[in-house]
Formats: structure tokens, sequence, C-alpha cells
């Protein structure tokens, strides 16, 4: 494990909550954001835990003072808190949902790459969670496939204007979160084939839980060092 001290964005539930669990295990100090808090904060002493909502971006800064007060650096910074929306016909997806998405799958991660690059918090990489539907197109999927195409750009732009630190956008295959329980109780009546591919999946190996998912997670977080800055890559074509 090359990994020292990392920060997760959405470690509450989820890969969030996987990723940050499986590094505590492996006595990696881990600095976890988002708006609920977790049992990682009692469980393990090398885990901290920063409550705030990352949408409260005038607040930002203010929250994650002690980050900069202590002159912290980070070996790694996971962009992953993010949502889904609503899986419809794109024309059926309002465009204040639209903004919602974007808000927190691409603006809150401008919003804390900008933050840490103007307070000069060295991170050594960067690794935003994607998703296949970022050039898949899949219909229903709107919104998010949107804010992740944008999400992909946004670090490859990063990663042209920083060359001090490795970008990278990682779509992690399938994982058993609650975005998949939202789509396995999704009734489906316009026929949405990704829908019935996902729920087909469900329960079995080829969607493991976030916990299961973690160390193969964090094997693709290093391979991805090997690769271009900046670039788009898949867990399960590493």
């Amino acid at each position: 494990m090359n990994y020292k001290k990392v920060l997760i964005t959405g470690t509450s539930s989820g890969i969030g909550y996987g990723l940050a669990k499986y590094l505590c295990e492996h006595q990696v100090e881990v600095y976890g954001l988002s708006r609920k808090n977790t049992d990682l904060t009692t469980r393990y002493d090398h885990y901290y835990h920063f409550q705030i909502d990352l949408l409260d971006f005038e607040s930002l800064s203010s929250n994650l003072n002690w980050v900069f007060e202590q002159k912290l650096s980070f070996d790694l910074v996971i962009l992953n808190a993010g949502v889904l929306g609503k899986i419809a016909r794109f024309e059926n997806q309002s465009l204040q949902l639209s903004k919602s998405v974007m808000d927190i799958n691409v603006w809150a991660n401008k919003a804390l790459i900008d933050l840490f690059l103007n307070k000069n918090v060295e991170v050594k990489q960067w690794v935003a969670i994607s998703s296949g539907a970022a050039k898949n197109g899949s219909a229903g999927w709107g919104a998010y496939s949107v804010s992740k195409a944008a999400l992909n750009m946004l670090i490859q732009t990063y990663a042209v204007e920083n060359p001090q630190s490795h970008f990278c956008a990682l779509a992690p295959g399938l994982v058993d979160t609650q975005m998949q329980d939202y789509i396995s109780s999704h009734p489906n009546k316009e026929g949405f084939a990704a829908v019935e591919r996902l729920k087909a999946a469900k329960g079995t190996e080829s969607m493991p839980d976030p916990i299961a998912a973690a160390p193969m997670l964090i094997d693709a977080m290093q391979k991805a060092r090997g690769f271009e800055s900046g670039v788009f890559l898949d867990v399960r074509e590493l």
C-alpha cells in the first residue's frame, strides 16, 4: 500500500464507506467528508470525520480550516460523493433536478479541488469516481450520464493545468450500494435496458458490496498512476 494519508468524500455509506474502512484496516490515515456521521469515527483512531454539506460552497473553506491549519498533505484524494438523480427519459428529468445532479457530481468536486489548489494543499493523486454511463449514453440516465461525462472532462482539464498531481476519473464497475437499491425497485415501465441489466446483476458476484469491492478499487487507483494524468479508466478493463 503506497498510501499513508487519504481524504475521501461521501464516507457515510456506499463506496466511500467501503474505501474508508478498507484503508483504515490497513493503517492508512483517513479523512472523511460527508453530511452524515459514520461509525468509523469510533472504530478507528486514525479516521477523522468532517460532517459537512459539500454543496455549501461558501462554508467549505471554514469547515475544512483545520486541514489548512495543520498544513496537511495527502497521498490521495478520492472524489466519491455523488447522486444518481432520477431514472426517466431525459425530457422528463426537470432542469432543476438536472442542475442538482450536476452540483454534487461536478461542481462540488470543482469546489474542493479549487480550494485545495488555492490553499496550496499538496495532493499527489486525485481520483474522481466516474461511471461507464459517462460514455455509454444509456436511455433513462440523462442527468447522471451528462454529469459524469462533465466530471471526466473536469478531471482532464485539471490534469493539464496541474502537472504536479496525477488525476484520474475511475469507473468502479457494478457495486451494490443504495443507488442499486433504488434501481432494483424501479418499476421500469419504459423498459430501459440498463435498468434490467442492473436488476439482474444485483445479488450476484458481478455486483459486490462496497466492502468487497474496496480492495479492487484501491488496487485500480494504484495502477492508475501508470497511465497518463487525466485519463478515464474502468476497473473492469484494468
